[in-house]
């Protein structure tokens, strides 16, 4: 695929690329590498209070090919009887740890939204076979936020696709320390991970890849009537 350098850019300071979906915006290296291993660093300490766990699918009860973990006031979890937030752990019954503030600094550089994010998804990809089809984030009630995406470790083959799952689609890869946001008219596109490319970075110990999700989960106060 094939960047360009948007005439407006959505955020100051750092110069994102286009992707060719509009309201998806790529900012490739945003963090150096001090600030992922320093991010890294606060993510392994929230390890201890919230331990990553692999999530079974709805239904089948099939486990997922990656491991996952929350931050925030709310948690994205996989149940038998779907997908859902919740504000407590199903592991341990405990409240997730608080969103990391380097982080919401990024939120606050990039999502250009009046409320802070309600949810840090974290997605461990620490196997070969670790993957994640398409899917779009549904789940959320305040669906004019946009989500915002951090990549760490290993870099990916991340594709983008339409409003429906058998659309076109087009992959890119996303490296360590890149900040991907979708809003706007891309905010309900299918997207997934085809695969993760082992070796690409030294960031994680052992290998793999750590994708972030920020999320805006309920609308804010002045927005809900």
């Amino acid at each position: 695929m094939t960047y360009k350098v948007p005439k407006d850019e959505p955020s100051k300071g750092r110069r994102p690329v286009e992707t060719g979906f509009p309201g998806t915006w790529l900012y490739p290296g945003y963090l150096d590498v001090p600030a992922q291993q320093a991010l890294l660093a606060t993510l392994s300490a929230g390890f201890e209070a919230a331990p990553p766990y692999r999530p079974r699918m709805p239904r089948t009860g099939q486990p997922w090919s990656i491991r996952q973990t929350n931050f925030g006031e709310l948690g994205w979890v996989s149940r038998p009887d779907g997908y859902f937030y919740a504000s407590t752990n199903d592991v341990n019954g405990r409240k997730w740890p608080a969103i990391p503030a380097a982080l919401l600094d990024i939120w606050a550089q990039v999502a250009h939204y009046p409320a802070p994010p309600e949810c840090c998804l974290v997605n461990l990809y620490d196997t070969p076979k670790s993957r994640m089809g398409l899917h779009r984030d549904e789940d959320e009630e305040a669906l004019d936020a946009p989500v915002v995406s951090i990549s760490l470790g290993d870099s990916c083959v991340f594709r983008v696709g339409g409003f429906a799952r058998s659309d076109k689609s087009k992959s890119f890869r996303l490296a360590s320390g890149d900040v991907l946001v979708i809003g706007g008219a891309s905010r309900l596109r299918y997207h997934g991970v085809d695969r993760v490319i082992p070796g690409s970075s030294q960031l994680v110990p052992g290998g793999g890849r750590i994708n972030l999700t920020l999320r805006r989960v309920t609308k804010p106060p002045s927005s809900a009537q």
